[in-house]
Order: structure tokens, then C-alpha cells, then sequence
């Protein structure tokens, strides 16, 4: 009879297995499968009949199986993983990405017997993403500014034309990026763009680099040299910080700009230059132009077609886009499976005003990448600027300490809960309008924005 009875809670448990959406699997201690519901063969195409007794790895080869099995963290922590994303091989050899739990699996008396896997389908949440990233994306440049758009809709205009651009924003806002899409877009593209950043050489070295020199030009000059005009000729030349050479060398550059042509150091004729010029600045060349550090002639012949890019500080809304970017990149450099960052982290980054642009921020997710064990990056895997430096407490007397201590207490709960006062005064067991009385009475100075939203400022609740 008891074998009936638990032949008939098996069917039931299977019946119920089955009904769920969510692949869930079941190992013993020597990793062997012991169940696999319906949604686990659909997600996988494996046949059940084919996984039992098999070990999950061999079932499964996901990219964590061999180095940070999440199943055998929680079989020897005793600690569950809840919603880590990660890839899985299918039947058809692609690869899937799924949010797996884990969980510990005990007898009748609390002995453990094995473990039980869950794991959901994100085919779709990662195609819809990919479309997402499609729709604000042009070519390599991520963004879904308004102003940014306009830009992206006039790129390929600009590329088959072979006028001179200018490409003015400050540093770390992608200005080579640019350059190389309108190069890549351009008949030109078969041939490879040169770069040089005009600010990295003394006026000397800049000359001969843009032009080259013929063999006994000056001391040391065994050979010809070709500059960085010969070098693209065909292509494009992409010229950074142009605002920074000298006035002596703009009239040489001018010279190639109007007459299409340039001579190498110690050379005797001319070289005709069939050269695109892309130019870039992080200055305003029109202000230089009226301070008369810049030629007015020159400007408006590198100044054909602008493209002003607006600072990361007036495009906030692409900051969340760009993290997903930097996360996959930086998943796919380092082999790790880091999904998103925190609430906290993002409120944090949406708030700073990234003087460096885009590099700055690409920086940090580098950082955080270097520091994060898990699969969110938190407010403690930031770099130290970015780390909130402690709110106010009231000030302390020598009677004071107890208040303090709870002070820094309720603090540590509210950022814990990202500011929320609903979920700390859960955890404390109290109601909300209890906490709000002890956060006023203790004189605590919260931020302006609580766990609930980027930008819903603090109000009583």
C-alpha cells in the first residue's frame, strides 16, 4: 500500500513538473540526472528518456559546467543561486541563454539527497534586446538620443561624399568612432583610414609624419620615409585634436587642403594627394578662430560638413544602453556571465556627469568587471569616486551613542533596500510610518531619491 501511495505522489509530482513553464531538473550527489520535465526537453530538444542517469554536464554544457558549476556551489555552500544568467548548448548545437535557481534537495530527514535546477528560456528577452540594441545602434555607435539619431541619419550621406569633415565633442565621446563608421560607409572603405592624433607630437616630428621626407632631409635620414598623407592616399586620413598643431603648420596643411598636393621634407616637387580628410577636435575651432589660434582660412576648409556629438552629461538616456554594451563586451573578454548592475549602481552612474564621456564610463564597468564575483554589479565594485561617501547622522554627544549606533544601523538597512522605507520596514518588522517617525527623530539625512525610480524624489509615505 505504501508503495502505491508513493507511486501515486510520484505521477503527481511529475504531472505537476510538467505543467510548469520553467525547465527543472533533479541530481543525486554523484551528479547524475534523476528527473527533467517537459519544459526542460523543449528548451534543450533533449528527450528525457536520454538524460536520466546522464550527468548534467554532459546533458547541459553550459559555459559554467566545468569551472563554476552554480548546482555544486549551492550543493557545498547550502546557499541557493537565484536567477544567474548563463548559456546552455541545445540538441541543434546553438546556444541558449537561460536564468537558472538552484536549490538544495533533502530527505524526510533533512539529509541532502541532491539538488534541483530550474532554468527559463531568455531566447526571446535576448532577441528582443538584440532589436532594441538594432534600433538604437548605427554601425558600431550606440545611442537613442534624439540627437544622436539626427546624426546617425545623415552618416551615410556624409560617407559617400568625398568632402572634408570636421567632428568637434569632447575627449571620450567616440569622435574616431565616427570617423571610422563615415570611412567603413565610404567608397574608400577597401582601403585602410590612417590616424593621427596631432597633439601627441612636438611640431617637428608632426611634420614629417603627416608629409614623410626624402633620404638626407635632415641628420639620420638614411632612407626615404613616407608620411601619413602617402600612407592613405586612396583613403581616408583622420586627423585628432587639429586645434592643437601650430600656425606654421596649418599654412602647409591648408596648402594640401586647397591645392590637393604637399611636399616631403627635402623633396623638390610636389606629391599629388588624393586623401580624404576627416578632422577632429575636442576644442571649439570657431572660438579659436576669434582668440586668432586658429587660421580662419583653414577652419573653413576643414569645416565642409560638421558633427557636433553632444557630451554622455546632456544624452543620459543612452547610460543604461551603453552598461548592457559594456557588459557583454567585457562578458565575452574576461569569460564571464556578469547580467546587469544594480538599482543603486544605475541610479549612481545616471547622477554622475561623466567629464570623460563614454571612455569614462566604459572604464568603469572595466572596473567593476575586475571586482564583481557574481552577476550584479554593485555599488561596492565601483570605482571609489563613484561610492556614495556616507549620508549625515545627527551629531553625536557623549550621550549620545546609542542613537548613533541605531542611526548608522537604519542607514546601512535603507541603503541595503536601496532607499526603499516599504521594504526596510518590512525587514525590521514595523510599520512604514513607524520607520518614517525614527528617520525624522533621529535626524537622519536621506538622498532624494529612494529604491523606486532613477528619479522620484523622497516624499513621506
Amino acid at each position: 500500500m505504501a508503495k502505491d501511495n508513493t507511486k501515486i505522489i510520484d505521477q503527481f509530482t511529475s504531472i505537476i513538473l510538467d505543467s510548469i513553464t520553467d525547465g527543472v531538473f533533479t541530481v543525486d550527489k554523484q551528479w547524475r540526472i534523476t528527473s527533467f520535465n517537459k519544459a526542460a526537453e523543449d528548451i534543450t530538444g533533449i528527450e528525457r528518456e536520454e538524460t536520466i542517469g546522464q550527468r548534467c554536464s554532459d546533458v547541459f554544457r553550459a559555459n559554467i559546467c566545468e569551472s563554476g558549476c552554480v548546482l555544486r556551489q549551492t550543493m557545498d555552500s547550502g546557499e541557493p543561486v537565484i536567477c544567474q544568467t548563463i548559456y546552455i548548448v541545445n540538441s541543434e548545437g546553438e546556444k541558449v541563454p537561460v536564468s537558472i535557481s538552484t536549490a538544495l534537495l533533502r530527505d524526510e530527514n533533512g539529509k541532502i539527497i541532491g539538488g534541483v535546477e530550474s532554468f527559463r528560456d531568455l531566447s526571446t528577452v535576448e532577441d528582443l534586446r538584440k532589436k532594441l540594441m538594432e534600433k538604437y545602434s548605427f554601425a558600431d555607435i550606440i545611442s537613442k538620443s534624439s540627437q544622436m539619431q539626427k546624426i546617425f541619419n545623415i552618416l551615410p550621406q556624409i560617407a559617400e561624399s568625398d568632402s572634408t569633415v570636421l567632428i568637434e565633442g569632447e575627449s571620450g565621446t567616440g569622435k574616431e568612432l565616427f570617423a571610422r563608421v563615415i570611412h567603413q560607409l565610404s567608397k574608400r572603405k577597401n582601403n585602410k583610414m590612417i590616424a593621427l592624433n596631432c597633439s601627441a607630437l612636438p611640431d617637428t616630428l608632426l611634420e614629417s609624419e603627416l608629409f614623410g621626407y626624402k633620404a638626407g632631409a635632415f641628420t639620420d635620414a638614411k632612407k626615404d620615409k613616407k608620411g601619413r598623407f602617402a600612407l592613405a592616399e586612396g583613403s581616408s586620413l583622420f586627423l585628432d585634436e587639429i586645434g592643437d598643431i601650430s600656425p606654421a603648420l596649418q599654412v602647409k596643411l591648408l596648402r594640401v587642403l586647397q591645392e590637393k598636393e604637399y611636399e616631403p621634407l627635402g623633396a623638390t616637387e610636389s606629391v599629388k594627394a588624393n586623401v580624404r580628410i576627416i578632422a577632429a577636435s575636442n576644442k571649439n575651432l570657431a572660438e579659436l578662430v576669434r582668440a586668432g589660434q586658429f587660421r580662419r582660412d583653414l577652419y573653413y576648409r576643414i569645416n565642409v560638413i560638421k558633427i557636433l556629438i553632444p557630451p554622455l552629461r546632456e544624452r543620459k538616456e543612452d547610460i543604461p544602453l551603453l552598461v548592457k554594451h559594456f557588459i557583454s563586451k567585457y562578458n565575452h573578454f574576461q569569460n564571464k556571465n556578469i547580467a546587469d548592475v544594480s538599482p543603486h549602481v544605475l541610479r549612481l552612474l545616471m547622477q554622475h556627469d561623466f567629464l570623460g564621456n563614454i571612455r569614462e564610463l566604459e572604464n568603469i564597468i572595466e572596473h567593476a568587471f575586475v571586482l564583481c564575483r557574481g552577476n550584479i554589479i554593485q555599488v561596492d565594485h565601483l570605482p571609489a569616486e563613484l561610492q556614495p561617501q556616507g549620508l549625515s547622522l545627527p551629531n553625536a554627544s557623549p550621550n549620545s551613542d546609542l542613537q548613533t549606533l541605531e542611526a548608522q544601523y537604519l542607514l546601512n538597512l535603507l541603503e541595503k533596500n536601496n532607499w526603499s522605507r516599504t521594504k526596510t520596514a518590512k525587514e525590521l518588522g514595523i510599520h512604514k510610518s513607524t520607520l518614517f517617525r525614527k528617520i525624522k527623530k533621529l535626524g537622519i539625512a536621506l538622498p532624494k531619491v529612494d529604491g523606486r525610480s532613477v528619479n522620484n524624489e523622497m516624499k513621506p509615505q
